[in-house]
Order: C-alpha cells, then sequence, then structure tokens
C-alpha cells in the first residue's frame, strides 16, 4: 500500500476537526473535533511505521501512548463541560468566556482594584 493514501486520510481528518474546532460552539463538540485531529495524528504514526518497517514499532508505540492521553483528557475535559453545565445551564462556548466570578453587588472593578491595594 501506498504512503499517499493513509496520509491524504490523515490530513482529510486533521482538516476537519479543525474546523470542528474553530466552527462550532458547543465545547462537547469541540472535544470531538479535537479527538478527531488526535486520530489523523495516529494514523500518521502508524503508516510511517509500516512504511518505515521500524523494528522497534516506535510510531505504534507512541500511538498508544497517545490514546492513553487522549482517553485521559476526554475523561478530564466530560467532566468540564457537565460541571459548567450544570452551574452555567450552557455549553456554549462563546457564553464561557468569561469564568469569573460575579463582582458583588454594587462593586465596580475600580472599587473592588482599590480594595485590593488598599488592602495591602
Amino acid at each position: 500500500m501506498h504512503l499517499a493514501y493513509p496520509a491524504v486520510l490523515a490530513a482529510l481528518l486533521f482538516c476537519v476537526g479543525l474546523y470542528g474546532v474553530l466552527a462550532r460552539r458547543n465545547a462537547i463538540l469541540v472535544l470531538m473535533s479535537v479527538e478527531l485531529m488526535l486520530n489523523a495524528v495516529n494514523l500518521n504514526l502508524v503508516a510511517f511505521d509500516v512504511w518505515l518497517r521500524d523494528a522497534l514499532h516506535a510510531g505504534q508505540a507512541l500511538t498508544l501512548f497517545t490514546i492513553a492521553i487522549a482517553a485521559a483528557e476526554i475523561g478530564i475535559g466530560l467532566a468540564i463541560v457537565l460541571m459548567v453545565y450544570r452551574n452555567r445551564g450552557t455549553s456554549d462556548v462563546d457564553r464561557l468566556r468569561d469564568t469569573a466570578e460575579p463582582p458583588e453587588s454594587g462593586a465596580t472593578p475600580e472599587s473592588t482594584d482599590e480594595k485590593a491595594e488598599a488592602a495591602a
């Protein structure tokens, strides 16, 4: 098999994942797009390992590490998204940009800065 077939497929998968990361608003779909990008990298690692006929199979071993890291990443990421959804009621990425606590009622950002300087 030629190296071009899996390389083109991996490039297409990576482009679809990149589009998903840049265009999607839902945090879960963004995580799925990151997984697509990682799978494209895994496909390239295995394809080049087979193409180079590596005796140690370093590409396949690195792919196993990447899969383990991706599983941990999706577990932690999904837990964070679910907790944010419970607290805020949405998983829209644009609405989650301000993750800081809301300021005290009647307090402006300038007055909280002045209080912090006075306390120091």
